[in-house]
């Protein structure tokens, strides 16, 4: 019962979140003022009869409530202005959102193998050289912005050596679990996968490091175990209860992907959607890909918070 109205209540906290943050940005975007729709024939007008229904010259709150109302009664996001003028918003994000989930899945399920492993290894090598060697390697990777990797795996794989393209495969002449695709994205896969194997890495290495110097992993030891025996039965499933939930947060986020890495490799996902659409000024756009990203990164924190209580039962979601 109390796991039930902790949920509850982190769903109101959840939703109320995303109305302030929606609001917040709706009010913020229509005090700027309003580009000029750019002269493609007949979209012109299509897309100031779109601005009258949405109330473009009345007072902000009828703005506020048609905007809302559109959204929850017809799914209406309103058409794009600045550029994919006169089409549908949705149909717009639906062809670009495979993108972004593609390139991060492949990133993801690279990055995450690496970095347990790496964070367990350093872990068992704790104080070494090697331990040493990968803790700085971590701190390096983490500190770096990604897009300085994007920009070395590009000169070095896209230009120096010729490896691979600059340019991303068209879904339309190549399938997205393919190897042609995979190669294509290979660069960017790379770029974004720097920053996740450092967390993991770090992460792992720490949660294994403390649990190694357990008593309880001693008490193992002298009835008998061997090293590797209390490693793998003991050390290692206390190790991956706190580590479980970050990867699984992975998994969710694959929609958010990385703006600026999108950008750099000209991937058409929606991140560079909404870096185009804030240096446009559209903002039908622009509204529809924040309340979108920022749906993502609050149901991903609501799924790792709840998945501590279910991996371990131990921990009571809830509780005073």
């Amino acid at each position: 019962m109390r796991m039930f109205k902790y949920v509850i209540k982190r769903l109101l906290l959840m939703i109320m979140t995303f109305f302030i943050i929606t609001t917040i940005c709706f009010v913020l975007i229509k005090l700027l003022p309003l580009p000029a729709v750019k002269e493609m024939g007949r979209d012109v007008n299509l897309i100031l009869s779109r601005r009258e229904a949405m109330g473009y010259n009345k007072p902000i709150l009828v703005q506020y409530f048609l905007f809302w109302k559109n959204i929850l009664l017809y799914g209406d996001f309103g058409l794009g202005e600045q550029m994919y003028a006169g089409q549908e918003i949705s149909q717009i994000m639906l062809q670009k959102i495979p993108y972004t989930v593609v390139v991060n899945l492949y990133s993801i399920m690279i990055a995450i193998p690496l970095g347990i492993v790496f964070g367990i290894y350093a872990a068992l090598k704790k104080n070494k050289w090697q331990d040493h060697f990968i803790s700085t390697a971590v701190m390096l990777f983490i500190s770096v912005p990604s897009f300085v990797y994007a920009f070395l795996v590009q000169y070095l794989l896209c230009f120096r050596t010729g490896w691979f393209s600059l340019t991303v495969a068209s879904r339309e002449t190549t399938p997205f679990f393919s190897f042609e695709m995979f190669s294509s994205m290979f660069p960017a896969i790379v770029s974004l996968g720097f920053g996740t194997v450092a967390a993991i890495t770090r992460f792992t290495r720490a949660e294994l490091a403390e649990v190694l110097s357990g008593e309880y992993l001693l008490l193992a030891r002298t009835k008998g175990l061997t090293r590797r025996q209390a490693i793998v039965r003991h050390a290692m499933r206390n190790a991956m209860v706190p580590i479980l939930p970050i990867i699984l947060g992975e998994f969710i986020g694959i929609l958010s992907g990385s703006l600026i890495i999108e950008k750099i490799f000209s991937i058409p996902g929606i991140g560079s959607l909404y870096l185009t659409s804030i240096g446009l000024r559209d903002y039908n756009f622009f509204m529809a890909l924040t309340m979108f990203y920022t749906l993502i990164g609050l149901v991903g924190g609501l799924v790792v918070d709840l998945s501590y209580g279910f991996i371990d039962p131990r921990i009571k979601m809830g509780e005073r």
